[in-house]
């Protein structure tokens, strides 16, 4: 969820709270000044009726006036001097409704006896002044609420703009390039602080990035001309006549080390330009066309070791990336999948519109299949084995947004992209 959705759904539910909570104090308000106007009135027409009857020490109802308005009723026994107000429903005697009415009651003596007095005031016109205050204020609440909250979504997007501007061109950002990122500029200073703060980030981003492939690079060349000159020379002591047993087999010793030098470089070399995404050249490749094309480049090796070739294919598996690490990738399937076979074995490439696998028969593992991606893990004991295939093969997966899994049913081993 958005920030700024966030942020609306929140001050939504605050704003329905608030005006909810002040709608209902302003109702009660309303109704409270005018029930104590009303009961003013009563009080003053209980002070009237009292003097009428102090002067005339009696009542008499006849008028068609206070008809239902003024209630005088004797009692007989004990009563509470005691003043009341209640509210109270009496029938109309034109359309036979019952009419709401605010009474006050209470006990007087009139010509030496007590008596109960009601005098009533009409609540009709009061009610009709509720509840067109109400209906006025829930409207101009309701416009209040909607405006306030378009006007905030509306403030909220243009406050924000910078941010998401910025948020945009670190998105797009590629530290691969000589590019430096720029922010949007903006008032608030805390997204200038932000964007600040991320361009100094990018900045030293792309110091490493080019401070580490100047040294892989030169690391390349620096560490493989030596290595070349020492297969060259030992290569030369190895063709010559005028060596014993012994020193041939020390030399053959050191010429193996050396290639295993070699060849571990490179793989060390590989890993590093993967991690950094030095490969940047993309484009749409068929990984199922690649791999019959690098099945080609091992004939000789599937012959030699008789290896049965299987080619089962239901569609192509298209992905965008780099050409170079696609070969990579599946040249070191294939090559695993010949190095872990056995003579006689068979080696199968199945692929469809959403997978790449390559399987191959061969012993079981001795070691955790969890663990068999990670760096320098191999099952070969052979000094040519280095244990990095696979682990090149992870490390572009990961780079390239792909899947890669192991299945193991007695003798094939199977590897998936997905």
């Amino acid at each position: 969820m958005k920030l700024l959705e966030k942020a609306s759904r929140i001050y939504l539910m605050a704003s329905l709270l608030i005006y909810a909570a002040v709608g209902i104090a302003f109702f009660w308000i309303i109704k409270f000044m005018i029930y104590d106007e009303v009961e003013s009135r009563l009080m003053v027409e209980k002070q009237d009726f009292e003097a009428y009857v102090r002067s005339n020490d009696t009542w008499s109802n006849n008028s068609y006036f206070v008809e239902n308005k003024i209630e005088v009723v004797p009692i007989f026994g004990k009563f509470k001097n005691e003043v009341a107000f209640t509210d109270t429903l009496i029938s109309n005697r034109y359309d036979e409704t019952a009419d709401p009415f605010r009474q006050l009651t209470f006990y007087t003596l009139i010509g030496g006896s007590p008596y109960r007095v009601a005098i009533r005031k009409s609540m009709i016109e009061s009610y009709k002044l509720i509840e067109a205050i109400s209906a006025a204020m829930i409207a101009f609440l309701g416009l209040l609420f909607v405006s306030t909250l378009i006007f905030h979504r509306v403030l909220s997007g243009k406050l924000w703009k910078p941010f998401y501007d910025s948020l945009a061109r670190i998105k797009d950002f590629d530290w691969t390039k000589n590019k430096p990122l720029e922010t949007v500029r903006s008032e608030i200073t805390e997204f200038n602080e932000l964007g600040d703060v991320m361009e100094k980030m990018a900045s030293k981003m792309q110091h490493d990035y080019r401070s580490l492939r100047e040294f892989t690079e030169n690391a390349s060349h620096e560490i493989q001309t030596p290595l070349a000159l020492i297969n060259a020379r030992v290569e030369q002591f190895i063709q010559s006549k005028d060596l014993g047993e012994n020193h041939t087999y020390w030399i053959e010793e050191i010429y193996h080390a050396a290639r295993r030098m070699s060849r571990l470089n490179q793989g060390l070399l590989l890993l590093a330009k993967i991690e950094n995404q030095q490969f940047t050249e993309q484009e749409e490749l068929d990984l199922s066309e690649v791999a019959l094309n690098k099945l080609k480049d091992f004939e000789d090796i599937l012959q030699h070791k008789d290896i049965r070739l299987t080619v089962q294919s239901t569609g192509s598996f298209r992905k965008v990336m780099s050409p170079a690490l696609a070969e990579i990738l599946l040249t070191n399937l294939i090559n695993n999948a010949i190095r872990h076979n056995y003579n006689g074995g068979e080696l199968r490439l199945e692929s469809g519109p959403d997978f790449v696998q390559v399987s191959n028969t061969g012993n079981p593992l001795k070691s955790d299949p969890e663990r068999l991606f990670e760096r320098f893990k191999k099952e070969s004991t052979g000094a040519e084995s280095l244990g990095l295939g696979l682990a090149i093969v992870k490390q572009i997966c990961d780079n390239c947004d792909l899947q890669i899994s192991y299945q193991y049913h007695e003798p094939v081993h199977s590897i998936r992209i997905t």
